[in-house]
């Protein structure tokens, strides 16, 4: 039986983003005193237009830009792409595991490849427009302000789809510190609704996404190559000690900004 969907974009951390700059359209009015100039207007040449195509649209969404993966939604000029997450910086005994796990699972799915950065999801992926970055912030920090910092566990191996099933994971769920991540989405879902976003699934797999790939892969990785892969694990050196983790901090990207919330 397959996971939940996982909340990330079908774009990743690709997703590009606005300065929020705006311009003020010219409404015909003038200074006090002056006169409006009536002159006849000339058409612009055909070498002008061309010298900044594409300027009023949004980037193209080429898929091969970003390991073949496709937005969940489309991008539009001022919309940034957000998401609330547990960071977990990765120790080099963690990469050593991964360095036995991906080998064996990309024996069953060639494609597979390891994560470029590792967090336990909070929320979905929702769009903020630029204005609503800094007040979206400032509420999450005033929800996270009292929260203890706690230990967690994610040793059970889980194999994981997108909402979309266009991207596959690998994951090690969590199996101790449940109820702490619990009350932390209950506080950003309060905030997702101030701001009219969706909050996160009812019955959340809280994990650690190790790698992925493109397209749905739950019928070659679970089964027999699930096993396995839990059987690594459960053998590893000292993996009792090395996937026992302080969580400390809550943190919030929204386009190419970071913003950290560190708990008490």
């Amino acid at each position: 039986m397959s996971a939940a969907p996982v909340g990330y974009s079908s774009s990743g951390s690709e997703d590009e983003s606005e300065d929020g700059r705006q311009t003020r359209p010219e409404d015909g009015s003038h200074r006090r005193g002056q006169s409006p100039l009536h002159r006849q207007r000339f058409p612009v040449p055909d070498s002008v237009l061309n010298m900044f195509p594409g300027t009023e649209e949004g980037p193209e969404d080429d898929s091969t830009k970003h390991g073949g993966r496709v937005r969940t939604f489309p991008h539009e000029r001022g919309n940034w792409a957000t998401h609330v997450y547990v960071p977990y910086e990765a120790k080099e005994e963690f990469l050593d595991l991964l360095e036995v796990l991906l080998p064996h699972a990309q024996t069953y799915v060639p494609r597979l490849v390891r994560m470029e950065a590792f967090h336990l999801s909070l929320s979905q992926s929702v769009v903020l427009r630029h204005h609503w970055i800094l007040p979206f912030v400032q509420a999450l920090k005033a929800r996270m302000a009292s929260f203890q910092r706690f230990f967690f566990t994610a040793n059970q191996v889980k194999i994981y789809t997108n909402q979309e099933k266009t991207r596959t994971f690998i994951g090690l769920e969590v199996t101790s510190g449940h109820a702490q991540f619990l009350d932390l989405v209950s506080e950003v879902d309060r905030v997702m609704e101030e701001f009219d976003l969706t909050t996160f699934y009812q019955d959340p797999s809280f994990h650690l996404s190790l790698a992925w790939c493109v397209g749905d892969a739950r019928l070659q990785l679970e089964g027999q190559c699930l096993q396995e892969l839990q059987a690594i694990v459960d053998g590893f050196e000292d993996a009792e000690v090395l996937l026992r983790v302080h969580t400390e901090q809550v943190r919030c990207k929204s386009g190419n900004k970071f913003f950290s919330m560190p708990l008490k």
